[in-house]
């Protein structure tokens, strides 16, 4: 379905025609002075140097041909040479009534689909989740709903850390507190224990500790390090207590992702990489693309026109041992071989950036990704406190995630309380939900890219930019609903959407009709925060309908029916904008 401004610009572009113009000069904008006008026309700004015209005469000469054409209520021009557009009540009413003829609301899919992976989870076993987990998760899920929602073939990947240094740590900390247990002991051939030797608590107190302390002792660091390398290269006793810290961590952290509503499609890990890692590396070393530097495996990655030298990426340490980039470019080696993606798109801490341009250069110089492969690395800034510094718990801890999610939804909870006469457990319910659009909307109405300031009280907040405003904007339809309902009425399945009668009215269907441009907007810089933008604004243009009409009041019955149309549509278009964020709406608040 052709949106508005695609309708505009074919028009504009005859218009330029039949005046004698190039029709390339008949591009249509949205108009930066929306108070004179909703769309705008430069061309013929652009094609006085070509016609050696004043722009002014050139726009007169393209209005005069276009004037009394039914799609616009007004055309003119306006010096040095713009054209001022705003469109006919008939050309948003036919926009509107097929947009709520169709299922996907105007939004075609890609004529190419492609083959897309997001890793966007990034978690490390044993380790509890933290604040900054948060911004990947729910980024990267907007991202993989958004590309599904184009027509893309998308697979989410967690791609959990547990191959690295934190293992050794945690394994050697095991050792020191149960040194009895069979995992340590070289000459051990038996079977071991079913039932893992700690608890997900136990785990959670274990890394922090083990990690403090290797800051600290550096012979501890030395044989944590050395119990890491044994477990990569295949200890028995290594891996099978490895195994058991996955068989713990798992659970915990899809419960975790679960209460996020973030969900992955693959549940792959670092270590699922290892096989691919010797080969790639002979291959890297035959093909001459590797060099050793100091007894460590190296490829670098400066290329012409780089405006300074960029470090080489460290593929092997000098003892043989892999590391973070080792284990990304094997994980590549994979999905190369399982799914051939068109993309691969990476969402993580913007300070990682260096890490992700070393494995991307390396990656395409290596031959191991296709030469036409999209590598995109989606650095996302970070959630601060009030005082402007990273999010933390009073005593100054990192604040775990649960930990935060119960904190939003304690602040609407008393919302809801003090408002409305709920009982207990019907307030928890609706919190759940509003205080997770809360949590969401607060950081992906943000640039993935840019810091912002997490304020609890403000994104809990049912007024403004926030998200349990856009849930209650929902809720406020479904009460008309569920009123006009009550009353025994149907609205009619004929019911058309008539021409608007105020500039409510016309702002509502206005904003409707750009729906299908924001959603591809959002997917062509993979933005969500652009998406925000689009509900909020959709959700000021409802409101201010509903104060200014009387819906259901309404005495002419076919402009009723034309209004409660119009709020379904708007309500469908609601719904499913918070689906790509991620969240969805209760029945009531």
């Amino acid at each position: 379905m052709k949106n508005v401004i695609e309708i505009l610009k074919e028009k504009m572009e005859d218009g330029f025609e039949k005046a004698g113009y190039d029709k390339k000069y008949g591009l249509v904008s949205l108009s930066n002075r929306p108070d004179l006008c909703q769309y705008q026309c430069n061309g013929a700004m652009a094609a006085a140097r070509e016609y050696k015209k004043a722009p002014i005469r050139i726009a007169g000469d393209v209005v005069a041909v276009l004037q009394g054409e039914s799609l616009f209520e007004k055309i003119e021009t306006v010096n040095p040479g713009f054209i001022n557009i705003t469109v006919s009540g008939d050309l948003l009413a036919a926009q509107a009534e097929k947009m709520a003829g169709e299922g996907r609301l105007g939004v075609e899919k890609k004529e190419k689909p492609e083959t897309v992976v997001i890793d966007y989870g990034g978690a490390n076993v044993a380790k509890p989740l933290h604040v900054g987990h948060l911004r990947p998760a729910i980024i990267g899920e907007s991202i993989k709903r958004i590309c599904r929602f184009m027509g893309d073939e998308v697979i989410g990947d967690a791609h959990l850390g547990d191959w690295g240094l934190q293992m050794g740590l945690i394994i050697h900390e095991c050792r020191q507190r149960q040194p009895d247990l069979p995992y340590y002991k070289e000459d051990f051939e038996g079977e071991y224990p079913e039932e893992p030797p700690f608890t997900m608590s136990d785990l959670d107190e274990i890394y922090p500790y083990a990690s403090a302390k290797s800051k600290e002792d550096e012979e501890y660091l030395r044989a944590a390090q050395e119990i890491t390398f044994k477990m990569q290269a295949g200890h028995r006793g290594y891996r099978a207590l490895w195994e058991q810290i996955l068989k713990v961590s798992l659970p915990d952290l899809k419960r975790n992702y679960d209460n996020l509503n973030v969900s992955f499609d693959l549940w792959k890990k670092e270590s699922d990489a290892e096989p691919y890692i010797q080969p790639m590396v002979e291959k890297m070393k035959a093909d001459g693309v590797a060099r050793l530097s100091d007894g460590a495996l190296v490829v670098d990655i400066t290329e012409e026109g780089d405006k300074k030298e960029l470090p080489p990426c460290l593929v092997l340490k000098s003892n043989g041992a892999s590391l973070y980039t080792t284990t990304d470019l094997a994980t590549l080696v994979e999905r190369e071989k399982m799914f051939s993606p068109d993309r691969i798109i990476y969402v993580t801490d913007k300070r990682q950036q260096l890490h992700f341009t070393q494995v991307f250069r390396t990656a395409k110089k290596a031959g191991i990704v296709r030469p036409e492969t999209e590598l995109v690395f989606i650095g996302n800034g970070t959630m601060n406190g009030k005082d402007g510094h990273p999010f933390k718990t009073r005593e100054g801890g990192v604040l775990r995630l649960r930990a935060l999610c119960e904190q939003v939804n304690d602040a609407v909870y008393r919302r809801i309380r003090e408002n409305r006469d709920y009982s207990e457990e019907e307030a928890k319910e609706i919190s759940e939900k509003v205080g997770l659009a809360a949590l969401k909307y607060g950081d992906l109405s943000n640039q993935a890219s840019k810091d912002y300031i997490f304020d609890i009280e403000r994104f809990a907040s049912f007024e403004g930019n926030t998200g349990p405003y856009i849930l209650y904007t929902i809720v406020r339809i479904k009460s008309l609903f569920n009123k006009y309902n009550a009353s025994g009425k149907k609205t009619g399945e004929n019911a058309r959407l008539l021409p608007p009668i105020s500039e409510s009215e016309t702002e509502v269907y206005l904003t409707l009709s750009k729906f299908s441009e924001a959603v591809e907007s959002a997917y062509e810089e993979l933005a969500p925060h652009k998406i925000c933008q689009y509900v909020y604004e959709l959700s000021e243009a409802f409101n201010h309908f509903y104060h200014e009409t009387k819906i259901l009041a309404q005495e002419d019955e076919e402009r009723k029916a034309s209004y409660l149309k119009l709020i379904g549509l708007a309500q469908r278009v609601l719904e499913q904008c918070v689906e790509l964020l991620g969240f969805e709406a209760p029945d009531k608040m």
